[in-house]
């Protein structure tokens, strides 16, 4: 008779079956509690087969948050993908509530990107940053297509500082060079939408919000009103 086959010969791919049952680990325990000798128990294996992939819990931690970024961003491209190029001001709709709709959906994702740090661990620079830059590409590339076409609002914002415009072209090298003023706006818009989904997805909206969509949508017309103009 011949021996049976291991766990790990038995899975397609063992390496996304480490990430599948690490967010659901996040989701059962928190980032926190991440463990590679428990997903290796898990999935029947030794703590080895793991370490082939993920040396260290850091490693895996880090690829989760390229994948989680990597999906939103993906995310962010298929909202506006149908969208006629013209159509400025539903594209811009379209991302902010495609932003909300993703965060919900995957809200693991979401705050190990976003939320609280992981005790210990210390995201690498030169791994993290680029994929965090990418999935804001399409609302750069949106805000970017407005103040070309003529119609971004800035005419009453103030001047951007030598020391804002030195930090936003830092940014800028990771998206294509693209004009500081569109930056700091892009900046601003996610830091509105991010601060109304925090707050839905880690359930502090008070208690008399029942729809924290409906909050979620006024605002993202109050931004078009803002920085769109017709």
């Amino acid at each position: 008779m011949s021996p049976r086959p291991k766990q790990s010969e038995q899975l397609p791919n063992l390496e996304e079956a480490i990430k599948e049952t690490a967010w659901r680990q996040i989701a059962e325990q928190g980032a926190p509690a991440l463990s590679l000798r428990a997903i290796a128990r898990e999935l029947g294996i030794t703590a080895p087969a793991i370490y082939n992939y993920f040396p260290r819990r850091d490693d895996l931690v880090t690829a989760l948050i390229v994948d989680a970024f990597t999906s939103l961003g993906e995310s962010q491209k298929d909202a506006v993908r149908a969208l006629p190029e013209a159509d400025l001001a539903a594209r811009l709709a379209t991302l902010g509530l495609a932003y909300r709709e993703w965060a919900v959906a995957y809200p693991q994702r979401y705050q190990l990107i976003f939320g609280t740090p992981i005790p210990g661990y210390e995201a690498p620079a030169d791994i993290t940053v680029p994929a965090a830059a990418w999935a804001l590409v399409p609302l750069i590339e949106t805000i970017q297509a407005i103040l070309t076409a003529g119609r971004l609002r800035v005419e009453r914002s103030a001047a951007l500082t030598p020391e804002l415009e030195s930090m936003l072209g830092a940014w800028s090298r990771f998206t294509g060079g693209m004009d500081a003023e569109v930056l700091y706006i892009a900046l601003v818009i996610w830091s509105r939408v991010h601060g109304l989904v925090t707050l839905e997805i880690g359930r502090q909206m008070p208690s008399f919000i029942t729809d924290p969509g409906e909050i979620y949508r006024r605002e993202i017309q109050n931004m078009l009103n803002t920085y769109a103009s017709s």
